[in-house]
């Protein structure tokens, strides 16, 4: 048994339930106000290691998102291997796992770092993060790079403008090349901060120096050659946020409150826009939530009543938008399962539904976008 010590180090900045392998260790990443008061629901937080103690950065985590648990590993922490991840999501061995200590160990006597899969995008990562997020973020990044790092300038801005990137801030290395990474990435982003005030709205764009630090992770990897053994990502459960987005609809619907629900998601996803993003909604049902607004509000206006009145639970409500879109678009094939003509027999499906889930099966297609109406 090699004698060499291995810690991963998983950011988090809610209550999980932490892997049992000791290898993985909870970091509370942002300033915790209950600290030295009451705790409240957030008492399993005081259990964890906290982003706040040591050299820290903690105060910028609104701004660095998970990178000031990173940058509190870097200053703080002292081991022979180090990894990064999440409290949803984590680096996985070919066969869907969590890595070990020793396939770790055995990788790195092969490769320099262990990260996500390289993704393809379907348009230059340019012009992606710009569609996302103010160009002068990428631009101020690039600017400093060709000043102060110029070998990493030139391979920036061949990467930039190609449809790769990795994604995440998930890697694990030998302590001595994440330290080199550590101090290359927060000088580069440091620079920039000094030179652009963040003014964003919302806490999801206002965490933009974690949205840059994803594709300098690539230029750093491939501006150094190192070998990187690219993996699969593990994802556990829903955002806290997205439970509660949900928790607070279903209320709405109980009182068949279309118009409160619908007034209640369009605020939620000003302060979130990343809710409805894959990654945050893993089952599809705030998709779905959405759905059920733009039928009940389209159905009062031209029946004087809704689904809300007829069906009645979350869950219910969840199901009959689910046999609904798989009703309509297999009547678009011209091959319904019995199951769904059955279904479809029983139900009370009007008009506005059918053309409401006619619109979901368009936007999915990419063919159009599919607001919340009524």
């Amino acid at each position: 048994m090699s004698d060499r010590k291995t810690e991963i180090y998983v950011m988090t900045h809610k209550p999980f339930t932490v892997p049992s392998d000791p290898i993985y260790i909870p970091v509370h990443v942002g300033r915790r106000p209950w600290r030295e008061g009451h705790p409240g629901e957030n008492s399993k937080l005081l259990s964890y290691t906290g982003d706040d103690s040591g050299d820290n950065i903690s105060d910028r985590n609104c701004y660095y998102s998970e990178l000031t648990g990173m940058y509190w590993v870097w200053k703080n922490v002292s081991c022979d291997y180090v990894g990064i991840c999440h409290y949803r999501r984590y680096l996985l061995n070919r066969q869907g796992f969590m890595f070990t200590s020793s396939e770790i160990e055995h990788i790195l006597t092969e490769y320099d770092v262990i990260t996500t899969k390289n993704l393809d995008l379907n348009f230059s990562y340019y012009e992606g993060f710009t569609a996302n997020h103010k160009r002068i973020y990428l631009d101020t990044a690039a600017a400093v790079l060709g000043e102060r790092y110029p070998d990493y300038f030139a391979v920036y801005d061949r990467l930039v403008h190609e449809k790769h990137t990795y994604f995440g801030n998930m890697l694990i290395t030998d302590k001595t090349t994440y330290d080199s990474y550590m101090e290359w990435l927060f000088s580069v982003l440091f620079e920039v901060q000094r030179r652009v005030k963040v003014e964003e709205e919302d806490s999801y764009h206002r965490r933009i120096f974690g949205f840059l630090s994803e594709f300098l992770q690539y230029v750093w990897i491939t501006g150094n050659g190192l070998r990187a053994y690219e993996c699969m990502v593990g994802m556990l459960g829903e955002k806290a946020e997205v439970t509660e987005t949900k928790q607070r609809l279903a209320d709405f619907f109980d009182r068949e409150d279309f118009e409160g629900a619908k007034a209640f998601f369009l605020e939620r996803l000003k302060q979130r826009p990343d809710l409805l993003m894959e990654a945050s909604d893993v089952t599809g049902e705030l998709h779905l939530c959405m759905e059920v607004i733009a039928i009940a509000g389209l159905e009062q206006q031209a029946y004087q009543k809704n689904l809300l009145q007829r069906i009645h639970g979350f869950d219910q409500l969840m199901q009959y938008c689910n046999h609904l879109n798989s009703y309509v678009a297999q009547k678009k094939s011209s091959e319904v399962e019995e199951r769904l003509i059955r279904w479809a027999g029983k139900q009370e499906i009007s008009d506005v539904a059918y053309r409401t889930a006619e619109a979901v099966m368009e936007a999915a297609l990419g063919q159009e976008k599919f607001p919340i109406r009524g």
